[in-house]
């Protein structure tokens, strides 16, 4: 009887036994990674990407790097033997010149979806081939639209579809200290994204370029970044990258970028007329120095004295003389020379002006007829 009652116990366990066990192969193992079954009426919920960390701008580049492309030019250039040029050696060469390919880079922004595309002049001056390579791997032949070296700058254009367009910002509303993006093709390594801040804005007086408004930054600048965009923290253009100040030919935090307002005329200018039409009074000018002010016993430092009149000028034939001293255009005031070189150009060819002028302490008006600004010598 103690026998049968052991067997039986011993089955009983083994049953339960067996029993637990196919229990747990059964239910699923928590946190085993496989998807549990929606419940009946609520929708399933997919894991969403992870928000930008605080002080993140990939969306800002993210709106303005496609829009950034990378340009390459080829221009030939001629070689002569040193020896050909000497009168005696040189029957013994012909009239062909070697020609060899001379390629540089740089880079340009697209601002509409017509293809055009603004860069530096210099990047493409007198280039025979210019290249347009965009961040999707897209190549395409450009076009040469028009230049103009005073601003340098230049659009080009391409002919593909569905080409991405950077937004144009409100560079009037950027102040020192706004933090600022540099996107652009630095020696080649590909488009690159650096970060810095405004430094300064207005800049001027640089003998980089006639007309200068530069947008300064410490963001880094190098050779290949020209043309390329400047943009704020919405991935808004604010400016074209365009020189940087540097002893090494690297970046040492100085760079410059001409606002996105200069650009936005001058592409207008350019797809209109081929070419920036602006004013000219005929005139050169100088700043007002404490020097200058005691000799000609001045009691201001704002204005242009004219140091020079060009003969028959519209300024001539308005009566404006050497001495004089530049005030206002049409009742805008003139705080020094590059105020004034730019009021004038703002002025529309064969239109009418009135210059406010202090000649011997006794303030005038002057009315002239604006002419047209000749092209800049390249």
């Amino acid at each position: 009887m103690r026998r049968l009652w052991l067997l039986f116990a011993q089955t009983v366990t083994i049953a339960l036994a067996l029993f637990f066990v196919y229990t747990a192969v059964q239910r699923p193992a928590p946190n085993s990674g496989a998807p549990a079954a929606p419940a009946a009426g609520r929708p399933t919920v997919l894991a969403e990407a992870m928000p930008p960390s605080p002080g993140s701008y990939r969306t800002a580049a993210g709106r303005a790097m496609p829009a950034v492309v990378n340009i390459l030019t080829t221009k030939a250039v001629r070689k002569r033997h040193p020896l050909s040029r000497d009168p005696f050696f040189k029957r013994f060469f012909d009239d062909r010149d070697e020609e060899d390919d001379q390629n540089s880079l740089g880079s340009g922004v697209i601002v509409s979806p017509q293809g055009y595309i603004l860069t530096n002049y210099h990047v493409v001056e007198a280039a025979d081939e210019i290249q347009v390579v965009l961040p999707d791997g897209r190549k395409a032949a450009a076009k040469m639209v028009g230049t103009d070296p005073e601003t340098d700058l230049a659009v080009v254009r391409i002919e593909l579809d569905k080409l991405p367009v950077v937004a144009l910002g409100q560079v009037e509303q950027a102040k020192v200290g706004d933090v600022v993006l540099a996107i652009g093709n630095p020696f080649g390594v590909g488009q690159t994204v650096t970060m810095g801040i405004i430094s300064a804005l207005g800049r001027n007086n640089l003998h980089i370029n006639h007309f200068e408004n530069f947008i300064q930054t410490d963001a880094a600048i190098n050779f290949g970044n020209s043309g390329g965009a400047l943009i704020d923290t919405q991935g808004n253009l604010l400016g074209i990258n365009s020189a940087i100040y540097s002893q090494t030919g690297g970046s040492v935090g100085i760079g410059f970028a001409i606002p996105v307002s200069t650009a936005r005329n001058v592409l207008e200018a350019i797809i209109k007329d081929g070419h920036v039409v602006r004013g000219w009074i005929g005139v050169e000018s100088q700043e007002i120095t404490p020097e200058l002010a005691r000799s000609f016993s001045l009691d201001r430092d704002s204005g242009a004295i004219i140091a020079g009149v060009v003969r028959n000028g519209p300024a001539d034939k308005a009566g404006m003389k050497p001495g004089d001293i530049l005030l206002s255009v049409d009742g805008k005031p003139v705080k020094d020379t590059n105020e004034m070189l730019n009021l004038i150009a703002q002025l529309s060819p064969g239109g009418q002006s009135t210059m406010r002028i202090l000649r011997k302490s006794r303030e005038s008006e002057l009315q002239l007829t604006v002419g047209k600004r000749p092209p800049a010598k390249k």
